[in-house]
């Protein structure tokens, strides 16, 4: 194969794999929305399929079932979430600093990815029947790192001394809840939607909430 041929044959491989990156990453949007809206059990490869403007048949060059395509849109969920994650392992900032910026990103996905967190959601309401293995997987390790990060920050006395596992609960808690329940919010606020002064209160109301924890001594034993 001389070299143009070779050139032009790479050339065509480039573009058969982005074109398949971009069907797949079509194919994941259209998935979560119908997941989101309709849960695991009550959607369908056709109806998926049919939001990415592809056949069944096709669709399915893609992704071997439901499951698979389903398990695909949590893995991807969930690594985005996870990846926030990392934000508390910078030793060059102070632990305020970083729970701040842990919060803020923590607000800022379910704002620009409610769909995803919804998706997440009921598979975790549901016992995670599908994913609770591979979300044990990918969750533990991070979270005993996070947690021995907070051990840290007490015993330096940098923090009081509370549960980390719990606070952390506590802040998913908080910030998910503005994509889960924002139909609800909007609601009782009166807008058709979640407007960016509400997520601007709600991230300094819960940075005020977990900050003003640091350094306040617990008003109940730790358990065990």
């Amino acid at each position: 194969m001389d070299k143009r041929t070779e050139k032009r044959t790479n050339e065509r491989t480039e573009k058969q794999s982005d074109l398949r990156d971009q069907t797949e990453a079509r194919i994941l949007r259209c998935a979560i929305e119908v997941f989101a809206e309709s849960g695991y059990a009550g959607s369908s490869l056709a109806n998926i399929a049919d939001r990415a403007g592809l056949s069944k048949q096709n669709l399915l060059y893609y992704f071997s079932s439901k499951q698979a395509l389903y398990l695909c849109v949590l893995d991807q969920i969930l690594d985005q979430w996870l990846e926030k994650m990392d934000i508390l392992a910078d030793e060059s900032q102070e632990p305020a600093s970083l729970l701040r910026s842990y919060i803020a990103a923590k607000l800022r996905f379910s704002r620009e990815q409610p769909q995803a967190s919804r998706v997440y959601a009921m598979e975790v309401i549901s016992g995670a029947p599908v994913y609770g293995h591979a979300m044990q997987k990918k969750i533990q390790p991070l979270m005993q790192k996070d947690i021995a990060i907070f051990e840290r920050w007490i015993s330096e006395g940098k923090m009081a001394a509370l549960n980390p596992a719990h606070l952390l609960f506590s802040i998913w808690a908080m910030t998910q809840s503005y994509a889960d329940f924002s139909t609800q919010m909007g609601l009782v606020l009166g807008h058709t939607a979640l407007q960016e002064q509400d997520f601007q209160a709600a991230e300094d109301l819960i940075t005020d909430l977990v900050l003003s924890r640091l350094h306040s001594n617990p008003t109940v034993q730790q358990r065990a």
